[in-house]
């Protein structure tokens, strides 16, 4: 088998493997509300706005990536293996994100702590990495999209760098040490990217128009 061919077996087989993992971490997320019963019914609405946040989180880089795929061909090595690291970082999302709500702050801090470190790395990531696809789509000189919409993808590839940036600055001692309402500020800045990807689903909307 040639080189050619063994990129495009791989390319391939990262499709599908990308249709089964984002449905898979989208209903593995779901499972801590079956665990978890609630005590209150208060503890309801917190199960459900907590897997509300990570079911976002999912559902809008998801959209990304599969706009950005559609155009974006997979033809050359590095652009398979970054393919290949963000679906790794998708497929640990609903676990790390499982032990930043199971966790509690006042019996285990440093897990805690650990746990959500490596979930807004695993965020800086899934955000970089899509930042990276789009900068390719914004490059006129390849040609992949029209050239009236070169600046609404370079806007794109600018709000997915500033959520990354985001999601890495909350990994600063700083933002664990100082609390908001007895929780680390580092939980509340979370929504920031959160919001800008959002845009940046809505914002993708257009490229297909």
């Amino acid at each position: 088998m040639s080189g050619d061919e063994t990129v495009s077996a791989i390319v391939e087989a990262e499709k599908e493997a990308a249709k089964m993992l984002f449905g898979l971490a989208i209903a593995i997320s779901a499972i801590p509300l079956l665990l978890r019963l609630p005590a209150k019914p208060f503890g309801i609405m917190i199960d459900i706005s907590e897997f509300g946040f990570g079911f976002l989180i999912l559902v809008s880089v998801w959209l990304g990536y599969w706009n950005i795929m559609s155009i974006l061909p997979l033809e050359d090595r590095t652009t398979v293996a970054l393919n290949l690291g963000l679906l790794f970082l998708v497929s640990i999302e609903p676990y790390l994100f499982y032990l930043n709500i199971t966790f509690d702050l006042s019996a285990h801090e440093l897990l805690l702590n650990t746990a959500s470190i490596l979930y807004a790395l695993d965020m800086t990531g899934l955000m970089l990495i899509l930042a990276l696809f789009t900068l390719q789509l914004a490059r006129e000189e390849k040609g992949l999209v029209r050239k009236e919409s070169l600046g609404r993808y370079k806007r794109v590839r600018n709000l997915l760098f500033i959520a990354a940036a985001l999601f890495a600055i909350t990994t600063l001692p700083l933002f664990w040490t100082t609390r908001l309402f007895g929780q680390p500020i580092r939980f509340y800045f979370w929504f920031i990217p959160l919001v800008i990807s959002s845009g940046w689903s809505l914002s993708e909307r257009g490229f297909q128009e």
